[in-house]
């Protein structure tokens, strides 16, 4: 897993023996165990990795008008009750909020207004809740639906 893992070697003296992976990948979910020797003792403890995955299809930046696939999957094994993608650009009562069984939302004709912070909530049968964030980012253009401008004569146009 080099380069990605490392030791926090500054907190040893103080007895944190943390171990830091970046960035984390899907394959590095699993249980980990960490052993600690100190004179003739030995301590262990043991540490699950949950991971969460987000994917675009096709992958970000999204090109308007063309048909978007999100995907949220979670290395969590118990039966998928629900998925909640939440669009916080929209914040309040306004927020856009879209819940159903299937990992994947589809978005036909994804538009500028639908860029922005987004998050997957995947809910499962044991009560264990995970979501992740991600920005959505759509190339195309966020002008008026009309596409004819009217300048004045000696003015400006944009």
């Amino acid at each position: 897993m080099k380069p990605r893992v490392s030791l926090q070697d500054s907190s040893l003296g103080s007895g944190n023996f943390s171990l830091r992976i970046d960035p984390v990948r899907s394959r590095d979910a699993g249980l980990y165990e960490a052993q600690v020797k100190y004179k003739t003792e030995v301590h262990s403890c043991h540490v699950e990795l949950g991971v969460i995955t987000v994917t675009l299809s096709p992958p970000n930046p999204v090109i308007g008008n063309e048909l978007l696939l999100i995907s949220c999957n979670s290395s969590h094994r118990a039966s998928l009750v629900e998925t909640c993608w939440f669009h916080d650009k929209h914040p309040g009562p306004t927020s856009r909020t879209f819940c159903s069984l299937s990992r994947t939302l589809s978005i036909l004709h994804p538009a500028m207004s639908d860029a922005g912070s987004w998050r997957c909530q995947l809910r499962y049968s044991d009560k264990e809740i995970i979501s992740a964030a991600f920005n959505l980012r759509i190339l195309g253009f966020d002008g008026p639906s009309n596409p004819v401008v009217y300048a004045a004569a000696g003015s400006a146009a944009d």
